[in-house]
């Protein structure tokens, strides 16, 4: 299988051992644990770790394996949304965050219930969990895609097993404690998936024979390190504008909006802790990011200099970027390297999934049975059911994905995040009230609207091809939606007096 030897079997023992680990470190953590351990770790969770463990979550399998090999076709184009992410975070950390300790807020959701009401809480929630399990599945569905294709494939197991072990393993170690135990799991598998980069990065040099000096330069010559694109104009995927825009308001709701993300940072115990996780964590995000956007240039230099065919698609014929990493780390680099790659892939899958699944259960408890109290039979059994519809999910994209993975995870994020988007815009930017019980009915009519618009672009708007901005017009759809009701109300009220 590799150059060295590297058996599936040997692999099997990795996961085994890496299994175990995150087992120990449950039972450690799990003992005398309550309702609000697992929601919100009783506020006690350390900052530094908080922001640590974050860094994991927020850049998952999706950006492990499927960043490297999207340079094929986007180059750096991705640094314009991470500058655009910038002022995502400044938003998130001197607006969200105050708000969200202000109010005392377990699922963030609450918030829309004290703005406007119970069903806008209800929408918000709904729409967080479609998102979640989308989300969640996509990054799943890269790591089983991993461990079947190179692995498990050669024991005769199914696709599903894979997914199915996987998710049955994640609920094994979170199912007790939640948000207490992830803390501590997602700081170790953060860890775990920084150093898998890093050696990646100086195993491919070193193949490579450069020196420091040489690296740059060769990053710097070659025909996928262009980071700005303006030339192409607003028609153009990678535009500039499109990007940069696109990653201020990825950031706000992927991450500000996003009770998954939050329900780590509302576990610190206090405004200006939580604040401090939030800037480091967006500084080790910078620099990760860009690493792993250098090696990508560095695997396909190494396949070319190799004369190592890149993975196609049997059907199409095109380059399947999210296999170029892996297949490189496992079945033609040195040994140890595979190893590394495998423990940073399930760490980056495992600490999104794990943290996924718990806020997934938080929600709905919180936000749509409204007990904050949930008895501890119902919370498990409510944790067993996400389990499976995420394993339902991720065997469905088996059959359904084509392009890469991290643009199927911004695309649909931007018609799933956009009414949460709108009700929060119109929630702090007016003092309006609404009529709550219309709320759910805007927030479905908005992404349809959206996706019609999307799919008839090129002939109404003269050949113009959205991208991430679908977003920016979802959530526009959403807060007009909500200001027409706001008329309606005042209308109705002056025909009353």
């Amino acid at each position: 299988m590799n150059q060295l030897n590297l058996t599936p079997t040997m692999l099997v023992m990795v996961v085994v051992g890496y299994f175990t680990v995150l087992t120990f470190i449950s039972f450690k953590t799990s003992k005398g644990a309550n309702n609000l351990d697992f929601f919100n770790g009783s506020k006690k969770s350390p900052w530094f770790m908080v922001a640590f463990g974050m860094v994991g979550a927020t850049l998952s399998g999706v950006t492990f394996l499927s960043l490297p090999g999207s340079i094929y076709n986007t180059s750096f184009s991705y640094i314009q949304m991470i500058m655009g992410y910038t002022f995502g975070y400044l938003f998130i950390i001197y607006i969200l965050i105050p708000l969200y300790y202000r109010r005392n807020l377990i699922s963030i959701y609450g918030y829309l219930n004290q703005r406007f009401g119970y069903f806008s809480q209800k929408t918000g929630s709904m729409f967080f969990i479609i998102s979640r399990i989308i989300g969640a599945s996509f990054r799943m569905y890269l790591m089983t895609m991993v461990l079947h294709d190179f692995i498990f494939v050669y024991f005769g197991i199914p696709f599903w097993l894979t997914v199915l072990i996987s998710l049955l393993l994640i609920w094994s170690y979170t199912v007790k404690a939640g948000i207490k135990t992830i803390i501590w799991t997602d700081t170790l598998q953060t860890f775990f998936m920084i150093v898998a980069i890093i050696v990646a990065f100086f195993t491919v040099t070193s193949q490579l024979g450069m020196d420091f000096s040489t690296t740059i330069n060769t990053i710097k010559n070659s025909d996928y390190s262009q980071v700005f694109f303006f030339e192409g104009g607003w028609s153009d995927q990678l535009n500039f504008y499109k990007l940069f825009f696109g990653g201020v308001f990825m950031a706000i709701v992927m991450t500000g909006l996003d009770q998954d993300m939050m329900q780590k940072n509302l576990s610190c115990k206090n405004v200006k802790e939580s604040q401090k996780n939030m800037k480091w964590l967006f500084i080790i995000l910078v620099i990760v990011n860009v690493m792993i956007l250098a090696l990508g240039v560095l695997l396909y230099v190494y396949s070319a200099k190799q004369g190592i065919s890149l993975p196609l698609d049997a059907e199409t014929g095109k380059v399947v970027t999210d296999k170029v990493f892996p297949g490189l780390a496992l079945n033609h680099l040195p040994a140890y390297l595979g190893v590394i790659f495998l423990i940073g892939l399930l760490a980056a899958a495992y600490s999104s999934a794990d943290s996924a699944l718990t806020s997934l259960t938080t929600s709905f408890c919180v936000d749509l049975l409204g007990k904050v109290n949930t008895p501890k039979k119902q919370r498990m059994l409510i944790h067993v059911g996400f389990t499976l519809l995420l394993f339902a999910t991720i065997v469905m994209f088996r059959y359904f994905m084509e392009a890469s993975a991290i643009e199927n995870l911004f695309h649909v994020a931007s018609f799933t995040y956009g009414p949460i988007l709108g009700m929060f815009a119109f929630g702090l930017f007016t003092k309006s009230k609404i009529k709550d019980k219309f709320v759910p009915f805007i927030a479905i009519t908005s992404p349809l609207i959206t996706y019609v618009i999307d799919r008839n672009s090129e002939q109404l708007l003269d050949g113009y091809k959205f991208g991430f901005e679908l977003l920016l017009l979802n959530g526009l759809l959403m807060y007009v939606g909500l200001l027409l009701i706001t008329k309606k109300q005042i209308a109705l009220s002056k025909n009353t007096q």
